[in-house]
């Protein structure tokens, strides 16, 4: 008689360590489905789990869960941004912008559901969050940009741009990810220095900057 395969011994996890695993197990359902279409048992199934262990670790439900998961893929987006500061400025941008399509690729659903907001578990904290993302990325750019101190027409610009991605992602995804990424990806760094050269046209501090990234290119 073949005798049995020996049972794996069974790891305790840290608390740190099984808070992580539960955030990844949420932040795989809510790439791939809206958040008020998954529950807490779910979550508990794909971590291999029971409830109330999420429950523990997460007392405040699906909210809590929800949030903790959304703040932590809002700090993998704004890591997107965090080139280091090596090479022609516009190079760096189109690092950064494969780096945060390839999130928006593997998080379709759930960036789509965030972005486009009307959630049920929606609330203040999780706008909050998402605004977080935008700012981490405008002050990136400023810092590969060189700029230290912008003013308000170069902040808009950027901001607008920043807004202008979040759109092409969403339309992307929703025009079956087509064209194809690295195309995107250049038009939208085209994008940014046209809008650049918009503002250079009424505002000196633009102007300066338009004129690096032509000597640099």
């Amino acid at each position: 008689m073949t005798p049995a395969a020996p049972t794996p011994a069974y790891r305790r996890l840290s608390v740190e360590e099984r808070r992580s695993q539960l955030l990844d197990a949420a932040l795989s359902l809510f790439a791939h489905r809206a958040p008020e279409e998954v529950s807490l048992d779910d979550v508990a199934e794909a971590a291999g789990v029971s409830r109330p262990l999420v429950y523990r670790y997460f007392p405040g439900g699906k909210q809590q869960l929800y949030e903790a998961a959304l703040r932590s893929a809002a700090d993998e987006l704004e890591h997107c941004f965090d080139e280091p500061r090596q090479g022609p400025p516009l190079t760096r941008l189109s690092h950064a912008l494969d780096r945060y399509l390839a999130f928006v690729d593997e998080h379709d659903a759930g960036f789509s559901a965030l972005l486009q907001g009307g959630s049920v578990v929606e609330t203040s904290r999780t706008t909050a969050i998402v605004d977080s993302v935008r700012r981490a990325a405008t002050v990136h750019i400023f810092n590969h940009l060189g700029i230290k101190d912008p003013g308000p027409r170069l902040r808009m610009t950027v901001r607008m741009w920043i807004t202008a991605v979040e759109a092409a992602s969403l339309i992307w995804l929703d025009e079956d990810k087509q064209p194809p990424v690295d195309e995107l990806r250049d038009w939208l760094v085209d994008q940014f220095v046209a809008v650049l050269a918009v503002t250079a046209a009424r505002d000196p501090q633009t102007a300066g900057l338009v004129a690096g990234l032509s000597e640099d290119g």
